[in-house]
């Protein structure tokens, strides 16, 4: 925690113009304020929630925790924040993590030109005045010359698709939007219907206290003990060192953090006892040690299969109910493939009396009845449901925007067999629109507020070069879009991830495309790339004189 600094006042009119517009303001879209404001342009922008925070405003259901170290899950711009900011568990909760983002936007006076409660409903390019136009759901609008989405890769929670939901007489919320007064859930029956991540979080903490708890599960998920307290005294030691120096190393690493166990060595360079011994290890250390205790976990089978008989083996020595134990061990995808979750006790709650566990696949839900949930076998009954169900994830929170480019065509359109999207970060046709974290991104499969900074100093890095060299559009070129989006995917077949239906694969949203929606290549890798193209004077970009610069 830290001392108070004075809390900045949020935005209550909207200009006609800005030189930048920005969509959102979770971690990304508050640096994006505080990055560009150093570029001497005028910036605003619009939230639908009440105040900062993104995906940690949104997501305030029970048990919800980073799964990055809170050291490593964190701003890096500011030795001063640096310094004023302490952790105070190795995994941070929402309330804590959403503090810290409160925090930062009081300290450097981040809301002055945010309108909070405000939906983005369409954005138009016109290409005659080469302007933005962006519109809202309370009327207003405002043109701008770039426009920059900070909108977050998980923003856009599955709507409840259940026959019968709207005769429940009890209480049903959302993991990915709870209610922000909160949810009673003590001496009632609860169902949860979802082992994703964030169910994963929140049914340990509703068991503690729920009359009855009920878990509903499609598809089991691997989990590994986050073992959650103070920071370990060995990681102590390697962070505040030199801590600013710590984070820059983070940026030069494949997830924007290290493992105790991350290696560069196949599992047939160590003998079968190492072996052992490297998957005891990783147990022990928690985080995602599993995941990396042997650098081709996800591109050999072998190796693959030998870490989820040793998970299957844990797993049935927490449940002490060998039927459930066999439910809760995921089959038909590889380990790994998933995003792997991190837990405080999710198996062990299903020793407890009071849960149970239904496998739909067995005993599919019929229906939602007035006063509970009928499977094919029996009706549970329920006075509180939770769906954590997931995201439309990558495309969802984009495609919301009503996003027109050259001509009027919708983003939409342009992405109904797939995304493309060059370098995860711009898209043919859209000028001067900037995706932070857009599909193809590495996003999600890095540490997220390292590759959220990144993304906008390159935003801002790009503006900073067309101001200087005469430019005032910027177009991502067809040929080298198409190329990214073939590397993606050539880089993603490498692997072992295709062989999960995951929402890395869009294929939990019925009718999206199946393809892999991330870059897979590593963080340092795409950094390298990024790095590049701007050295190269912005490679695969088109950079005009706009007709209206040419003739003013």
């Amino acid at each position: 925690m830290s001392t108070a600094v004075q809390r900045s006042e949020p935005a209550t009119t909207v200009p006609p113009h800005a030189d930048i517009v920005v969509i959102g303001a979770g971690f990304g879209g508050i640096y994006a304020h505080h990055r560009f404001r150093k570029l001497g342009m005028s910036v605003f922008g619009f939230e639908q929630g009440t105040d900062v925070g993104g995906t940690w405003y949104w997501n305030r259901y029970p048990g919800a925790r980073c799964d990055v170290e809170s050291v490593d899950y964190c701003y890096s711009f500011s030795d001063d924040l640096l310094d004023e900011w302490q952790w105070s568990e190795r995994f941070s909760t929402q309330p804590e993590i959403l503090e810290y983002a409160t925090y930062v936007a009081d300290k450097f006076d981040l809301r002055r030109d945010i309108k909070f409660e405000t939906k983005v409903v369409s954005c138009r390019y016109d290409e005659a005045a080469n302007l933005w136009t962006v519109t809202t759901d309370k009327g207003d609008s405002i043109t701008c010359h770039y426009l920059v989405t900070t909108v977050g890769c998980l923003s856009v929670p599955k709507d409840p698709e259940f026959e019968g939901l709207e005769n429940f007489k009890g209480q049903w919320v959302q993991t990915g939007a709870w209610p922000k007064e909160g949810v009673d859930w003590a001496g009632k029956n609860v169902l949860v219907i979802g082992t994703g991540s964030s169910a994963i979080q929140t049914i340990p903490e509703v068991a503690k206290t729920a009359g009855h708890l009920t878990v509903f599960q499609r598809t089991a998920n691997y989990s590994v003990p986050a073992y959650n307290g103070p920071l370990p005294e060995h990681r102590r030691e390697e962070v505040f060192a030199d801590y600013p120096a710590y984070l820059d190393m983070l940026k030069h690493t494949r997830g924007g953090q290290t493992f105790e166990l991350g290696t560069d060595l196949r599992a047939a360079d160590f003998s079968p006892e190492e072996q052992r011994d490297r998957l005891e290890k990783a147990w022990r250390y928690g985080r995602w040690n599993l995941q990396s205790c042997f650098r081709d976990i996800t591109i050999n089978e072998d190796t693959n299969q030998m870490v989820r008989e040793f998970f299957a083996e844990k797993l049935r020595g927490i449940v002490k109910d060998p039927a459930t134990a066999e439910k809760l061990n995921p089959k038909g995808y590889p380990f790994g493939t998933k995003r792997l979750c991190l837990d405080s006790d999710y198996f062990e709650t299903f020793n407890r009396p009071n849960v149970d566990l239904v496998d739909i696949n067995e005993e599919p839900i019929v229906r939602i009845t007035e006063s509970g949930l009928q499977t094919s076998e029996k009706e549970y009954p329920a006075d509180l449901i939770i769906f954590a169900i997931g995201f439309d994830a990558m495309t969802g929170p984009l495609v919301n925007l009503g996003i027109e480019g050259r001509g009027g065509a919708s983003l939409t359109e342009a992405w109904q067999d797939g995304p493309e999207c060059y370098l995860g970060i711009a898209a043919p046709g859209f000028p001067n629109l900037f995706m932070v974290n857009g599909p193809s991104s590495v996003s999600v499969l890095s540490n997220m507020i390292l590759t959220l900074e990144h993304h906008v100093d390159w935003v801002a890095d790009c503006i900073e070069y067309m101001r200087g060299n005469g430019f005032d559009r910027l177009e991502a070129r067809k040929d080298a879009t198409h190329e990214w989006a073939a590397h993606t995917e050539m880089v993603a077949n490498r692997t072992l991830f295709p062989k999960a239906n995951s929402w890395y694969m869009g294929a939990n949203v019925e009718g999206k495309p199946r393809m892999f929606l991330a870059y897979i290549g590593g963080f340092d890798n795409y950094v390298a790339r990024f790095n590049e193209v701007a050295a190269k004077g912005f490679e695969g970009f088109d950079l005009n004189r706009s007709k209206v610069e040419q003739t003013a």
